[in-house]
């Protein structure tokens, strides 16, 4: 049950799906107070990897560069902090600058991303990206397959063709309308501008998704992720529920079709980037949810069943 007033009431309810007959667990990577996984010059950075997704966590010094060779397939950068600048590029053409906070999608192929003024830059791949999923340290939690997950598949491609698509985290909040949802071909991002102080026991969102992960990239703050799992009739398949307190930075990886809330505990801000892989359904149906649906179009018939 989602929190008073919170929009999220609002989307459609998903076709009944078949019950779930096992389980797995959340996946937990702290950034605060853990070294840096990767570290060169300029940069440190963490991994953190799901079923569908890598998330690349970096704080990065002017000069920083990180490249892609061969990139298999379309990647997200974001900026989460004002102040924070980079520069993207293609094949080694024409440069775009990105000041955050904003989020950019990055065609496959050869692509850079240099840092001009420093601070925490992300990177969110799909997990074809072969290179960067052994880098994180949870991936043993992924070992074998979750049957509540289906097989990944891409969104269309974008109109328009080959390039960088860069937009604004930045954009006025209006009435009706939930964050700033961005999507791309693979990854969705949703901007939130997070919540000063404790959240109030009384007023926590639970809710629970069929059939994909929601990636929780706490940013600010620090954070208690509340889980509960269905009991079923093989009582060897129930699970314990989870009250996992963490400090900002950490991903949380958040898996179908576990009951879930995440409670923003510090008096100071508290502020979550959510993301998922492959884009929501459920968000990219609502009119004006989803700021740049005009680019990347959704899969045909889920568009015929929208527009129906």
């Amino acid at each position: 049950m989602y929190g008073r007033n919170d929009l999220r009431a609002t989307l459609a309810t998903a076709d009944k799906k078949p019950s779930a007959t096992s389980f797995h667990g959340a996946s937990y990577v702290p950034f605060a107070d853990t070294p840096p996984h990767e570290e060169g010059p300029g940069v440190k950075t963490w991994y953190a990897r799901g079923r569908t997704m890598v998330v690349m966590f970096s704080i990065a010094e002017p000069g920083a560069v990180f490249t892609r060779t061969g990139q298999v397939d379309e990647y997200a950068v974001c900026l989460p902090d004002p102040g924070t600048e980079v520069s993207l590029s293609l094949d080694g053409g024409e440069a775009q600058t990105m000041t955050g906070r904003a989020v950019a999608f990055v065609p496959a192929g050869d692509s850079r991303v240099e840092v001009i003024k420093g601070g925490r830059v992300l990177q969110m791949f799909t997990v074809k990206s072969a290179d960067l999923i052994a880098k994180a340290p949870n991936a043993a939690d992924f070992a074998d397959e979750d049957p509540n997950i289906p097989p990944y598949q891409a969104w269309p491609d974008p109109i328009g063709g080959r390039k960088i698509r860069i937009y604004s985290g930045e954009v006025p909040n209006e009435q009706g309308r939930f964050g700033r949802i961005y999507r791309g071909s693979n990854i969705m991002v949703n901007f939130g501008d997070g919540r000063p102080g404790k959240r109030a026991s009384t007023n926590l969102s639970p809710h629970h998704h069929d059939d994909f992960e929601q990636y929780s990239v706490a940013l600010d703050g620090d954070y208690v992720h509340h889980l509960r799992w269905p009991w079923i009739s093989d009582a060897t398949q129930w699970r314990e529920d989870e009250h996992v307190h963490l400090k900002a930075p950490h991903v949380a990886v958040i898996p179908p079709p576990s009951t879930h809330t995440s409670q923003g505990m510090d008096e100071g801000l508290n502020r979550l980037l959510d993301v998922f892989c492959p884009p929501r359904m459920d968000f990219s149906s609502k009119p004006g949810w989803v700021l740049n649906a005009d680019e990347y179009p959704m899969p045909q018939e889920a568009a015929e069943t929208a527009e129906a």
